[in-house]
């Protein structure tokens, strides 16, 4: 299941705080802040679709994330590799290595990255 644009936006509030009321993360948006009611329709979208849960403290609602952000951005990744990159992680990373504008040592510390992993699924 994905997120809108902006339950995203909500959801990055809820992980970096990993429990928030409404009103934190209204306080988080610059102003023009959002209506209550807008981030109120949003938690309740979020929660209907599984990612959000929350526990009652009196009139209040503490909301926590159900779904780890690090997994969240895996499978949309994955989505976007599946859907504009024929499923092929190699076509992903030709096209963000090429199109990317990334420096030199970005580079490098990509292939860095890249060759601690080749050896470590070796081992």
């Amino acid at each position: 299941m994905r997120l809108s644009k902006a339950e995203e936006q909500v959801m990055e509030f809820i992980w970096k705080q990993q429990k928030v009321f409404m009103k934190d993360i209204i306080e988080q948006y610059p102003d023009p802040k959002p209506a209550t009611t807008t981030i109120a329709t949003l938690l309740k979208r979020m929660q209907e679709k599984g990612f959000v849960a929350y526990n009652t403290f009196g009139n209040s609602r503490e909301y926590y994330p159900l779904v780890d952000k690090e997994n969240y951005f895996s499978k949309k990744v994955q989505g976007l590799i599946e859907y504009f990159f024929n499923n092929s992680p190699a076509q992903f990373a030709s096209f963000f290595t090429r199109e990317t504008n990334l420096s030199t040592s970005e580079l490098e510390d990509l292939k860095k990255i890249i060759d601690q992993e080749i050896k470590r699924k070796k081992t």
